[in-house]
């Protein structure tokens, strides 16, 4: 068996966060979408078994009295609450506890987890790093799995892990803006710092690009720079095609992780000839 053949069989490894195995590393939201029919087919279609669900009641509920969760498959879906709409830390540890009220009584995975997002403004929606760290040292206190989201600021990064959050999110860009990683060099040093041991970093830590994700090219992206997963949401519920694009995140996110462990050749100033022109047939008289 040569190692195309081997390749082509070889599944990308389950995610270990916060003890629990997932088998997916494309995690997607469940907001944004035309109804619960498309956003059922479009979760399926992405092969993720977590998702992220805001656990306020003014989205959990629809006009007409539908819980979200009762559209999930609860059964086989790890359920991640988060705090987006958050200002404050207050505000986030919260509503942190309501949705580990919420799911306990449903038994999910997800109860002792929180997608921890303090935003520091409505019009960028870019985290506060002072309340998300605050937050997150409280949070991780009480008992919780916190996966942070937070910007691409390698040394927030840093204090975000040391103060026990299980997983650090950082943006690609900002959130639905669909610009894809806005500043690689940065998520590579975040990265770097993260999981080098070098640097006082470890290996297994995971770090998921989380935001602004707007094409399968910008997952592939991530995934080569080194991320561990990708989250998204706009990129597929706005999509003209969500449960094609959903299935298309799924294959580039499996894309970028076997690209990234496959060693990529060397960027040179000049061409490099595939084939060298040592002993090549002239068909020019007198050469």
């Amino acid at each position: 068996m040569n190692r195309t053949e081997t390749i082509e069989h070889q599944a990308v490894p389950p995610l270990l966060i916060g003890g629990r195995e997932l088998t997916s590393r494309l995690v997607v939201g469940t907001g944004k979408y035309e109804d619960y029919d498309l956003m059922q087919r479009a979760i399926a279609a992405s092969g993720a078994d977590c998702v992220t669900v805001a656990v306020r009641r003014e989205r959990l509920v629809d006009a007409e009295g539908r819980s979200l969760l009762d559209f999930l498959d609860t059964d086989n879906i790890t359920v991640l609450p988060n705090t987006a709409g958050c200002f404050t830390a207050e505000d986030a540890v919260r509503v942190s506890r309501l949705g580990r009220e919420l799911l306990d009584q449903l038994g999910n995975p997800g109860r002792d987890w929180v997608k921890l997002e303090v935003l520091g403004d409505k019009t960028t929606l870019l985290p506060d790093p002072v309340g998300t760290l605050e937050a997150c040292r409280e949070l991780v206190a009480d008992g919780f799995n916190v996966l942070c989201y937070a910007s691409d600021d390698p040394r927030l990064a840093v204090a975000l892990r040391d103060a026990g959050a299980a997983s650090v999110m950082p943006a690609g860009s900002p959130i639905g803006s669909g610009r894809g990683i806005n500043n690689p060099h940065a998520i590579a040093l975040l990265l770097e710092l993260l999981k080098d041991p070098a640097q006082g970093g470890d290996p297994a830590y995971p770090v998921i690009v989380d935001a602004g994700v707007g094409t399968p090219s910008d997952v592939t992206m991530a995934m080569e720079l080194g991320a561990d997963g990708v989250l998204l949401n706009t990129g597929i519920a706005h999509a003209k095609d969500p449960v094609r694009m959903a299935h298309a995140m799924r294959l580039a996110l499996e894309s970028g992780y076997h690209g990234a462990r496959s060693g990529r050749i060397a960027m040179r100033r000049y061409a490099s000839a595939s084939s060298p022109f040592e002993g090549v047939i002239s068909t020019i008289p007198g050469e």
